[in-house]
């Protein structure tokens, strides 16, 4: 009897280890972390389609886009937000800075989104052949050799990607001239562009107080702040709106299933976003 409720015991106590678990994972990741899986090649070569990462929420604060559901306890984050939206503010608001990767809620469509931040507050900025003139000033660009990958279809729409050295043949090489962007703060990053499109020569924006521009690393396959919303763009995007930032890739799979583990890019887990 004595060993029978101790196997007892043992099962109940390996339960509520179990259960506490979760409720801490839980908790972790609504607080301070959210998973997000890129689903389109807007942000190559910097994040593939397949990458899997945690956004850290700490870095901006708390909004009613980026506030936390405790779905375990029966509370969405209306319930503890809602009271933050539409006044442009945060608790614990952190300043994001240019340059920095982030994902952020779309304005109209409420989507989450990820892009590189490129316009700050009161800047002015333009695209004129593919390069940034940011407050009057072109942000130099160097060029990184060839970005290469196969083309075939990629990703959940199973689109197939952009070619410099198109048309090619289904499951040969695609390749995408690549250079390197260093913003006035000395942050760098590397970018791809094809071709000269409409979106690489643009007016002048003027960036609204309490909002930001945003761009990303795929010039000629993002449909970002250069394109006003009512076209399918991103236009200016508001404090609020801001969820927070990426910091590091968890895992990749270039595979249709994480599961498909012959898929794995084992050189990208826990490579930080840059």
């Amino acid at each position: 009897m004595a060993s029978e409720e101790k196997s007892g015991n043992s099962i109940v106590e390996t339960i509520k280890t179990v259960v506490y678990a979760l409720l801490i994972a839980g908790v972790f990741r609504t607080l301070f972390f959210q998973p997000f899986w890129i689903p389109s090649g807007s942000m190559k070569e910097t994040l593939l389609i397949g990458d899997f990462l945690f956004v850290n929420k700490m870095a901006y604060g708390y909004s009613y886009a980026s506030c936390p559901s405790l779905p375990f306890a029966g509370v969405d984050a209306e319930d503890l937000c809602g009271f933050l939206k539409n006044d442009n503010n945060r608790i614990w608001g952190g300043e994001p800075e240019r340059g920095d990767v982030v994902v952020f809620r779309h304005p109209v469509s409420g989507v989450d989104y990820i892009k590189r931040l490129v316009g700050l507050p009161g800047d002015t900025l333009q695209v004129k052949n593919g390069v940034i003139i940011l407050n009057g000033k072109p942000v130099p660009q160097e060029p990184d050799g060839i970005f290469t990958e196969t083309n075939a279809p990629q990703g959940p729409q199973g689109r197939r990607p952009g070619c410099e050295n198109g048309p090619v043949a289904l499951g040969a090489v695609c390749e995408k001239p690549r250079f390197v962007e260093t913003f006035p703060n000395g942050t760098s990053h590397k970018i791809l562009n094809i071709a000269d499109l409409p979106a690489d020569n643009t007016a002048v924006f003027r960036v609204p107080e309490g909002q930001f521009f945003f761009m990303g690393d795929n010039r000629d396959n993002s449909a970002d702040s250069r394109l006003a919303q009512v076209r399918g763009g991103v236009g200016f995007v508001p404090y609020e709106n801001l969820i927070g930032r990426a910091d590091r890739i968890v895992f990749s799979s270039a595979g249709t299933s994480m599961l498909y583990f012959w898929t794995w890019r084992g050189d990208r887990f826990l490579k930080g976003v840059h």
